[in-house]
């Protein structure tokens, strides 16, 4: 399970042979989830409101790349980082 990035204290991560749809996972402080890669909303868990409105923001400018992420990570490749 690489981290491809950290944004305000939250681990942004891609497992391996992840299932659809296109997401990331989340970890912060005892809380964990995944986001959507299409709409950016939490699809799963949870995250602090501030937490989760930072790493949107972070997210929107950065789709396709974390797209390409998600491909590589499925695809069993190491997904990279993004800065």
């Amino acid at each position: 399970m690489p981290t491809v990035a950290i944004v305000d204290g939250v681990r942004i991560i891609f497992f391996w042979n992840e299932h659809p749809p296109p997401h990331f996972h989340v970890e912060f402080a005892g809380h964990k989830g995944q986001i959507s890669l299409a709409t950016l909303e939490l699809m799963e868990g949870s995250l602090p409101a501030a937490k989760l409105s930072a790493i949107r923001a972070w997210a929107s400018s950065r789709q396709k790349e974390l797209l390409e992420c998600w491909d590589k990570a499925r695809n069993s490749e190491h997904p990279g980082k993004v800065e």
